[in-house]
Order: C-alpha cells, then sequence, then structure tokens
C-alpha cells in the first residue's frame, strides 16, 4: 500500500497528532516500507528519532498493514493510540491509501491483534478513528498515602471515587482521579516509588486526570509512563480510551468524553473518546517533516 523503496533508503518524517496545528499534539515519528529493518534496527532508529514513539509500517498476511511501536529508550509499545493513529493519518495524508474521499475502513494489525480504523475527510482535513478492546478492570488501589507520596501529591488530591485503578482497552495503564486540574499539574511523580506501584498493580502507565462538573463530559489529564522510559507524554490513546470506558462503567458518563492532555507540556492536545461496546478514539493530524532515512 506505499511505494517500494531500496532496502537502504526509507521515507520517514514526523506527524503532530492529536492537533489541528504544528507543534501541538503528540509528535510521532513515522517510517515506511521496514520489512526489511531487524527488530535491533528499529529500536536504534526509535533512539535516534529520540520522539515519544516511532512507528513502523510494514505489510501484513492478515490485514492491510502491520505497525510495530517502539520509545526512544527502545522498548516496544503496542494498542491502539497516537502511535497507530498517527501512522494512518501519515499514510492518507501522503496519499499512500488512494483517494479518501468518504469514509473508508482499514484493518490494522498491531501488538498481536488486528483492529479497526476507519479514516474520513472532514472539512478539508482527514480524521482517524480507531476501535479499542473492551474494557477490562483490575486492581483497585485502596492504600492513598503511597500513590499520593509516588505522584508528588497530597492525599486530600486524590479522590475516593471512582477509584484509583487500573484499566485495560489495549494497554493497561492506572487511572488516578485527581480533585482538579490544580492536582493535575502540580503532581510531580517520584520515579523509583512510581514504577514500584506501577510493577505492584501490573500497569504500564500512570493517568492522572480531574473532571469539571461545570463541564460535563470533559478531563483534564496528565500521562507518566516510566515503564517503558517516556516520562511524560502529551497524548496517550491507550490511556484515554480506558479512561472513558472506566468512568461509563461507573455511570458517570455515556455517549463520549473529550480529554485535554500535554498541556503542562505545553503541547496541548484533545482527545476525543467516543462510547459504544469498545471505546473509539478519534483525532487528526499534521505532517510537520518529510525526509529519506539512509541506513
Amino acid at each position: 500500500m506505499s511505494p517500494q523503496s531500496s532496502p537502504s533508503t526509507l521515507t520517514a518524517g514526523l506527524i503532530d497528532v492529536f492537533a489541528d496545528t504544528s507543534l501541538a499534539g503528540n509528535p510521532l515519528a513515522v517510517v515506511e516500507d521496514a520489512d526489511a529493518l531487524s527488530e535491533t534496527q528499529m529500536r536504534r532508529l526509535a533512539g535516534e528519532f529520540n520522539q515519544a514513539e516511532t512507528t513502523f509500517i510494514m505489510r501484513s498476511g492478515r490485514a492491510d498493514l502491520k505497525l510495530r511501536s517502539f520509545t526512544a529508550a527502545g522498548a516496544e509499545v503496542g494498542g491502539a493510540g497516537h502511535n497507530a493513529l498517527g501512522a494512518w493519518l501519515w499514510m492518507a495524508q501522503e496519499g499512500r491509501l488512494g483517494p479518501i474521499e468518504a469514509p473508508r475502513i482499514f484493518r490494522q494489525e498491531i501488538g498481536g491483534e488486528v483492529l479497526p480504523i476507519e479514516l474520513r475527510p472532514v472539512d478539508g482535513r482527514i480524521f482517524g478513528r480507531m476501535k479499542q478492546t473492551r474494557l477490562k478492570l483490575g486492581s483497585t488501589l485502596a492504600e492513598v498515602l503511597p500513590l499520593a507520596a509516588a505522584l508528588g501529591l497530597a492525599p486530600e488530591d486524590i479522590c475516593a471515587g471512582p477509584a484509583p485503578r487500573v484499566a485495560d482497552t489495549g494497554v493497561a495503564h492506572l487511572l488516578v482521579h485527581l480533585r482538579d486540574a490544580a492536582a493535575v499539574d502540580r503532581a510531580e511523580p517520584a520515579s523509583k516509588g512510581l514504577l514500584k506501584l506501577l510493577e505492584a498493580v501490573s500497569a504500564e502507565g500512570c493517568y492522572v486526570y480531574a473532571l469539571d462538573r461545570s463541564i460535563p463530559r470533559r478531563a483534564y489529564a496528565r500521562f507518566f509512563n516510566p515503564t517503558v522510559g517516556l516520562w511524560e507524554d502529551a497524548a496517550t490513546g491507550t490511556a484515554a480510551g480506558p479512561l472513558g470506558a472506566y468512568l461509563a462503567s461507573e455511570g458517570l458518563i455515556s455517549g463520549s468524553i473529550e480529554i485535554e492532555q500535554g498541556t503542562k507540556m505545553g503541547r496541548r492536545s484533545i482527545l476525543q473518546v467516543n462510547l459504544a461496546s469498545e471505546p473509539e478514539i478519534s483525532g487528526a493530524g499534521v505532517i510537520v517533516m518529510r525526509g529519506r532515512l539512509s541506513i
């Protein structure tokens, strides 16, 4: 579904995902036609790009495309988040998928699963909408003091309901409800403490969020993922999906939720989550760099 490249020269670039303008949202490095690359090369290239994640696009015998994503530290990540959405928006905007003049559904192989993604034109731009897997709920944290210490917050900053809990719609993350947006911005996690806590509950990352009762179906969030060497992320689809599904399971929202993330980092991102049998993440992106990669 993309033009052939020589083994030593590949098309690559950067796209800002969940963004309306360049230099916003969550940047993603993309490498096309990566079938000939070894896993070691992929890890080293992800380190070379030094972005939160780099996605490598390959052929698939099970779907339209296969995606593999690595952090700058070399950890492979799965789930249908900005790493997947950005790759499809890149391919669509670069004309690799043919015309997107009406909604089209593609299938992506990622993390051992095959998941659908819909691309559609909206006001001259291409938007993507991806299904994640059904919500799986894990451990609830009853002890607030260790959690507050790990996040650099006071115990009273953590809300009792909904309880801090591990939720998974593709990747397991710990969701922590804080009393307001100011508390979200005050969070200064201690790396060792947060790592220990996440390992104890079998979660990959921690999503802290606040709800504004005056603005229904809206949340303000930050994401920390030291387990894969990613300290803070500007937009995290694999955490936004579980958050929306968890809040819906608690009867706090229905239909959809809009999540603002990355503002504290100067990379304001808006993630839309539609709630059906499985959460759907949607958004657009802006390509900020195109080039040729020689290896």
